[in-house]
């Protein structure tokens, strides 16, 4: 059966016809589709929030706060990454929120700390010293571009959606997975339906409501999971109206050696994942991530984090999930993920406006989570079926990073062994399957002079020339 054709959209730029990512769309559409991309990662930029404040025992209204200064400086970070100014900000629809890499050491930073009351201040002032310098290294750390043609992209692209659906897994059992009806039937057939009512609309609706089909399968979801007293409206009830971030709420910001080290490990493999985040998303929007734009993008990622602790927030980085709606939606105009930041701003000057999310069933998000998260992978096959797979040196390339990458998915205790710093790096799948595909496409396609004569010795020229000439 023909496939249907897609909105004017996603029709390729001809002439002097702006590219779609940089198209501004109506009014409607731009808020709606902006919200969906809120929605599509909402949970991913609380989560750390509500884990840290819980280790540091901050009350139940700290907790909010931290939670709304994290969405405000989310909302800031996307600006920067949209929008941009100078050489800042990639300008391509990416939203950022903060990186769960940072999870781990923040805790850490929590357990060690004298007086608990200082552990947010130390994290804080971390975070300051990661973000500026991550962002002098910026320009430098681009240029590792070279190092990825489309074997690495595509190995990495499917690493990506591969890593993130464990994540949705998770959540279509339920949102405590401590509880005894954690994966029961009632959640798990939740999660079924709204995919069920995704997939319907995206089959057999067009235009509009197609690509708004996750956030209509969203409402649904949560409509449905009403009676079965899985939609907790409690946060709307308790939220306040209005409520600003206020700078350094939780006191000035400290310098203390170890942390400080431990999130410059955290800003480099955020660095790396973002890189490789751009390097997909500008595959799937046709706009290509050169060196040019891989170093704005992680300047806006390094100063977003140097600037988030300023209003209590945490390390911010790209988020992957989203590139799943884009790829899936077909919409790729960046206006549109920067109205999702100004949602997220909102929300953390309107708690209650960050409470209406809230209210989204973790089930139900799952749900959703199977096909955005599923995009991702299929747009990384794409790429590598242009990645000169026919020969076997490639092969190698794929099959040997895709097997470390999934190492921390299907073997979480592998590193159990590993000191905590070294185990920050290698619980990240995307991380290190992204350096075991940098490092064996060197040796493989660069390195030496005796390679065979049928072998790909530039694999980013493999769609156009199997025969292509070695690069220098």
């Amino acid at each position: 059966m023909a496939a249907q054709p897609e909105p004017s959209t996603d029709a390729q730029p001809t002439g002097l016809s702006k590219h779609p990512v940089d198209e501004k769309l109506p009014a409607l559409k731009m808020a709606t589709s902006g919200l969906q991309h809120v929605a599509a990662m909402y949970a991913g930029v609380v989560a750390p929030p509500l884990i840290v404040g819980a280790a540091v025992g901050l009350s139940g209204t700290e907790l909010t706060f931290l939670t709304g200064a994290c969405l405000f400086t989310a909302g800031l970070a996307t600006f920067l990454q949209t929008l941009g100014f100078w050489k800042i900000g990639a300008r391509l629809p990416f939203v950022n929120g903060v990186t769960f890499a940072g999870v781990a050491p923040m805790t850490a930073v929590v357990a060690s700390a004298k007086d608990k009351s200082d552990a947010l201040p130390i994290i804080f002032g971390a975070v300051i010293v990661a973000g500026v310098l991550g962002f002098i290294a910026a320009p430098f750390f681009s240029k590792a571009v070279r190092f990825f043609p489309p074997v690495v992209t595509g190995s990495v692209i499917t690493l990506i959606g591969v890593s993130l659906l464990p994540v949705a897994f998770g959540w279509a059992q339920g949102p405590n997975p401590a509880a005894d009806d954690y994966g029961s039937t009632t959640y798990l057939g939740l999660a079924a339906v709204t995919l069920v009512i995704v997939l319907v609309l995206r089959r057999f609706t067009r235009g509009f409501v197609k690509q708004i089909a996750v956030l209509l399968g969203l409402v649904v979801g949560t409509l449905v999971a009403i009676p079965f007293g899985v939609t907790d409206f409690g946060p709307v009830a308790d939220a306040d109206v209005v409520g600003f971030p206020t700078p350094f709420h939780f006191g000035a910001p400290q310098f203390q050696v170890a942390a400080i080290l431990s999130m410059i490990v955290v800003m480099v493999v955020s660095m790396t994942e973002s890189t490789a985040d751009m390097l997909a998303l500008g595959e799937i929007v046709e706009r290509p991530a050169d060196e040019k734009t891989i170093a704005a993008g992680l300047r806006a990622d390094t100063l977003g984090s140097a600037i988030s602790p300023l209003f209590n927030g945490f390390m911010c980085s790209a988020f992957a999930q989203n590139i799943g709606l884009v790829a899936m939606t077909r919409i790729r105009s960046r206006y549109v993920v920067a109205t999702g930041g100004g949602f997220l701003v909102l929300m953390g000057l309107c708690p209650m406006a960050a409470s209406l999310i809230a209210v989204v069933p973790r089930p139900v998000l799952g749900g959703a989570g199977v096909v955005l998260f599923g995009s991702v992978a299929a747009s990384g096959i794409q790429t590598l079926v242009r990645a000169g797979l026919e020969k076997d040196n490639n092969v190698l390339i794929v099959a040997v990073s895709l097997a470390v990458g999934i190492i921390p998915i299907t073997a979480p205790d592998f590193y159990h062994a590993f000191p905590e710093t070294a185990k920050i790096v290698l619980d990240s799948g995307i991380s290190t399957g992204c350096v075991a595909a940098v490092v064996l496409n060197l040796v493989f396609n660069h390195l030496g002079k005796g390679q065979d004569a049928d072998e790909v010795t530039h694999p980013m020229e493999a769609g156009e020339d199997l025969r292509a000439a070695p690069a220098h």
